[in-house]
């Protein structure tokens, strides 16, 4: 089903093949899992090709295709072009370096031509079937459990930087292969840092505490922020709490399928400048999480594509004000034919530690 996609833009681009080099794309069409190799697709058959430091793992992991061996991945590549007698091979140009490129080009002396494609591939793993929802709904619940563990020890005192190895800690014994990305642990004035690095800075009272974790379960991410105060809230804080909250459930409400995703990015975008914090929310309001941490769709007010069943992306509206502090409020959501259901499992009213 996935390599039929993929054939769909071989037709549309009048196209012999498509050479990927992106590991996320090659994991998603054949299933390995290692840190190099290449895949290419044709109108009826598929090749993965690898060197000898990943043999018998393609063995075990790829599936639908042919499995190549070289030593030098660009005489590999060559040659089975060569071999296919391909005249037009489209590459993902977000991926094939520049130096690559021309060198793959001088081998395949001109007997190829290298199509570069960007927009087309781009939603290529937009829309996530039962095994991807699965796994992704795993990591939200390894990454969700972290977060109501470390409620239970955040505290006065306790520095940023030790909130966020206990977190990882946490998802690692809980199954993560690996954190999503850096956690994400920003307090008091520090929390209009929308991606401020944990620090050795002490957690004070009054302190807004913006926290941003993921983990990665089998190749994929969850993705979420919640924000909490330290003592009890001012009327300043609880207000901007509640604007950041209402939009992220304005912009929910307004998700289903054969809208343009803009007008999620409006939704929230509006309510926070209604409110008057409209300068201090300068990011888009959403991305897709899959394979990578942030993938397509982009939840953003230029995006016009329209919203499909199955897509999964978040719901980040923040207000990060300068020497003041911040909040962000992110869920994980799914479209489906209703419209949206939240993935993360998390509360959302504000909580006071």
């Amino acid at each position: 089903m996935r390599q039929r996609s993929v054939r769909k833009i071989l037709d549309s681009n009048n196209l012999n093949g498509i050479l990927f080099s992106g590991l996320e794309n090659i994991r998603y069409l054949c299933g390995f899992t290692g840190s190099d190799g290449a895949f290419l697709i044709t109108p009826k058959h598929s090749f993965f090709l690898t060197d000898s430091r990943y043999w018998t793992q393609a063995e075990e992991e790829v599936k639908e295709c042919q499995i190549i061996h070289y030593k030098k991945r660009i005489d590999g590549i060559a040659s089975l072009v060569s071999e296919l007698k391909l005249k037009r091979i489209g590459f993902e140009s977000a991926f094939l370096t520049f130096s690559f490129h021309r060198s793959l080009l001088k081998k395949l002396a001109n007997a190829a031509e290298l199509i570069p494609l960007e927009d087309e591939m781009k939603n290529l793993r937009a829309i996530k079937d039962a095994q991807e929802l699965a796994l992704i709904r795993s990591a939200i619940d390894i990454s969700s459990n972290a977060f109501l563990h470390i409620l239970k020890i955040l505290k006065e005192g306790v520095t940023e930087r030790e909130i966020a190895f206990e977190m990882e800690c946490l998802m690692k014994r809980s199954g993560a292969e690996a954190l999503g990305f850096d956690i994400i642990v920003a307090s008091g004035k520090r929390s209009a840092l929308p991606h401020g690095k944990a620090t050795d800075k002490k957690v004070e009272k009054g302190d807004f505490i913006l926290i941003d974790f993921g983990s990665k379960h089998q190749g994929y991410h969850s993705d979420q922020t919640r924000t909490v105060v330290c003592g009890k809230p001012s009327p300043r804080q609880e207000e901007i709490y509640l604007a950041v909250r209402e939009a992220h459930d304005k912009a929910i409400d307004v998700i289903r399928p054969g809208i343009p995703i803009q007008k999620v990015d409006t939704a929230a975008r509006d309510h926070i400048r209604e409110k008057g914090y409209g300068e201090y929310f300068g990011h888009g309001t959403g991305h897709g999480v899959g394979l990578a941490v942030h993938e397509e769709p982009g939840v953003n007010m230029e995006n016009r594509e329209l919203i499909q069943e199955g897509m999964i992306f978040t719901i980040e509206p923040g207000v990060y004000i300068p020497d003041w502090g911040g909040v962000r409020i992110e869920d994980m959501i799914r479209v489906t034919p209703q419209g949206a259901e939240i993935l993360t499992p998390l509360p959302e009213e504000l909580k006071v530690i």
